[in-house]
């Protein structure tokens, strides 16, 4: 039962109770209240509940989990108060547990560290206390743990690096009470992405096992009474681009081998005790886009060269010692140490003193107002690179994770409305992110991103790509898709790496993506025109399961029937509609001629265009070999098919021909090409013994059964 996404209010209704066959039940995103009732936690087959984003009071209930079936739990961002109950994973089941942003207290059950299902555990923003149960670290299949915002105390857990899932990306223990040291152990969380430790008790020195994170992206270790100095290991992880050491008891100078981190975009090391300079080879780090040295005691003069000229005086502020452009004239002998100050002091006259003070003055205004010019720059450019992300459902990442994506090895298709790239989330999960070309969404020429926000973030069908959500900012769009692991159909068909598609698989495809097209022409609201229907934009899931995508020429049409007038003929060549291209008038219709295209490269496995000759399509093609004779597929049959049953093969080329036909009035509606397709006519006898390619020797011939 999923009433997930509505405006439901009330309780849950005490008739749910007799859902005794019940193993789903998501109720997410409504506006209910009142308690969980306890017959929830009866429920005997229940293996899935949803019931975020509302407002229940109360516990969870206690037997939740003890018919040993529970897998997926996800009570978060409600009013729960209370304790988890201990018998969450009693049948080993158990995947997924989420229940952030309540008011829970009390202690972790223990026997969530012995959970060896558990792959997700999101409990933050609560008031739980007690210690991380032991074993936890050690679950085989853990992806993620988010425990940040609780009351939790005790130490980092010590585990062993043969019983660390491999999979464990992001580890979140922020704003606890956890204390002790941090142990040398923490480099077998090789395959950690983001350390959150911050906001804790943790003392001692950062251990130098940390550079084992070859992972590791983001680092954040402030608020804490860390002390020593910064290991030159820290260097190590050529992957961090956020490092957070803000805040500790840290001393020792700032090693200059943090130039080596070549994709380091933030570093913040204020509030501690460091000495010495700034290392000058800062300069050259072309990805640091914000720093904060603030509040130490560093020395030395702040050079306005490199990318320190993208920093303003807020990053150096706190340390008496240090001058430069953005803090006014240095002490004389400032940069050259004890000894070479007093040699200067010796040396100099008073008269030359005052000349030098002068000129040092001049200097720093003029590079103070060339600062404040680079600096306002600098944040002009920088808003216009800040990423927002806008998700169409629950997100377990963020744009920093699309952004790690964007890597030339991922790309995975380039086309003219951008370049698509395939990236692996924190948890796992797989997706496509749709890099569009870098123009203003609010131009005439945005490459379609606002059709296709508008058409996928509110579409819900089963062959139908899900857009998860999209990050952008004034520069760039990003959409980010469901991951399609078997690629495009035309990619399949027609590709050098395309495999062999048999034909009970083409046709369970070309009903599929009749399915989807007859959603957006009939059941949305309002319905939609593809515009662009090609073999190309069809994507294959892992079970070579239709989905329709790329909604960048998409329309809305207000009434079912109407033609829309474009102001230039839109889509790709080889499946454009005839009356499209003389009238620029576009319907339903012309989506079902393109479609008629798809099914006639199913039964050939031809290209649209290109194998036929000069100003030659697949259409005209096939008339000419077949006089349009649905008894002459055996004609256009792709070789590469073997056991066709000849009924099937002549009932979707009827259908291929009846989507093709010159004037759109002729053509059906995708409803009814759903409707004939899925209509295929009983084989004769002598079909059923002998399928095209498939039989030997000689037999009488098939019956041709009129449609």
């Amino acid at each position: 039962m999923d009433l997930s996404n509505n405006a439901f209010v009330g309780e849950i209704p005490t008739i749910f109770g007799g859902l005794r066959n019940l193993t789903l039940l998501n109720l997410f995103r409504n506006k209910l209240y009142g308690a969980i009732p306890d017959f929830i936690g009866e429920l005997p087959e229940l293996e899935v509940l949803q019931l975020w984003e509302n407002n229940f009071t109360g516990s969870i209930p206690s037997k939740l989990g003890t018919s040993g079936k529970l897998q997926l739990l996800d009570l978060s961002t409600n009013k729960l108060t209370g304790t988890l109950p201990p018998d969450l994973c009693l049948g080993n089941r158990l995947q997924t547990l989420i229940a952030l942003g309540n008011f829970l207290f009390g202690p972790i059950p223990d026997s969530l560290g012995r959970c060896e299902s558990l792959s997700r555990i999101r409990l933050g923003e609560n008031y739980l206390n007690g210690s991380i149960p032991e074993g936890l670290f050690s679950l085989p299949k853990l992806a993620q743990v988010e425990l940040q915002d609780n009351l939790l105390v005790g130490r980092f857990p010590d585990a062993d690096k043969s019983s660390i899932s491999p999979g464990l990306g992001q580890i979140s223990l922020s704003n606890n009470r956890l204390s002790g040291p941090l142990p040398a152990s923490i480099g077998n969380f090789s395959g950690v992405q983001k350390l959150l430790l911050n906001q804790n008790f943790f003392n001692g020195s950062i251990p130098p096992e940390i550079g084992r994170l070859q992972q590791l992206s983001k680092l954040d270790l402030s608020g804490n009474r860390l002390s020593g100095r910064i290991v030159l290991d820290i260097s190590k992880c050529r992957s961090l681009t956020f490092v957070d050491l803000s805040r500790n008891n840290l001393s020792g100078e700032i090693p200059t081998e943090i130039t080596g981190m070549r994709i380091l975009n933030y570093l913040n090391v204020s509030r501690n005790d460091l000495q010495g300079e700034i290392p000058v080879s800062i300069s050259t780090m072309q990805s640091l886009t914000a720093v904060d040295f603030s509040y130490n005691n560093l020395s030395g003069i702040v050079p306005a060269t490199g990318q320190f000229s993208y920093f303003n005086s807020t990053s150096f502020v706190g340390n008496p010692d240090l001058c430069g452009p953005y803090l006014g004239p240095c002490k004389l002998g400032t940069a050259g140490g004890p000894a070479a100050a007093g040699r200067s002091k010796a040396a100099l006259s008073a008269s030359f003193k005052l000349l030098l003070v002068i000129g040092l003055l001049i200097c720093s205004i003029a590079f103070a107002i060339a600062a404040i010019i680079k600096a306002r720059a600098l944040k002009k450019a920088s808003d216009a690179r800040a990423w927002k992300l806008t998700a169409f459902q629950r997100l377990d990442f963020s744009c920093d994770d699309v952004l790690d994506c964007l890597k030339e090895e991922n790309v995975i298709g380039k086309g003219g409305a951008g370049i698509v790239y395939k990236g692996s989330m924190p948890n796992g999960d797989h997706v496509a992110v749709k890099r569009l070309p870098a123009m203003s969404r609010g131009s005439s020429h945005d490459h379609g991103f606002n059709a296709e926000i508008q058409t996928l973030g509110r579409i819900r069908h089963r062959h139908i790509v899900r857009l998860l959500g999209f990050c952008s900012n004034h520069e760039t769009n990003l959409l980010v898709y469901e991951y399609m692991p078997n690629g495009s159909l035309g990619e399949v068909l027609h590709g050098k790496k395309g495999g062999f598609l048999h034909w009970d698989a083409r046709y369970k495809i070309a009903v599929e993506a009749a399915k989807g097209l007859c959603y957006l022409h009939h059941d949305c609201s309002p319905l939609i025109l593809h515009r662009d229907v090609k073999s190309n934009n069809i994507l294959l899931d892992s079970n070579l399961e239709a989905h329709v995508a790329d909604f960048g020429l998409a329309k809305f049409l207000q009434d079912s029937g109407t033609s829309e007038c474009m102001s230039a003929i839109a889509g790709s060549y080889g499946y454009i509609a005839p009356e499209y291209a003389y009238t620029l008038k576009v319907d339903e219709k012309s989506d079902v001629y393109s479609f008629g295209v798809v099914l006639l490269e199913l039964i050939s496995g031809r290209k649209p265009v290109g194998e036929f000759g000069d100003g030659v399509d697949i259409v005209q093609w096939v008339r000419k070999v077949t006089d349009s004779n649905k008894e002459s597929v055996l004609k256009i049959l792709d070789p590469r098919l073997h056991s066709v049953p000849l009924n099937e093969a002549m009932h979707v080329f009827y259908v291929a021909l009846l989507c093709v036909e010159e004037q759109s009035v002729e053509r059906p509606t995708m409803r009814e090409v759903v409707q004939i397709l899925t209509e295929i006519p009983k084989a004769s006898t002598n079909q059923e013994e002998d399928d095209v390619n498939g039989g030997g020797g000689e037999k009488s011939p098939p019956d041709l059964l009129s449609i």
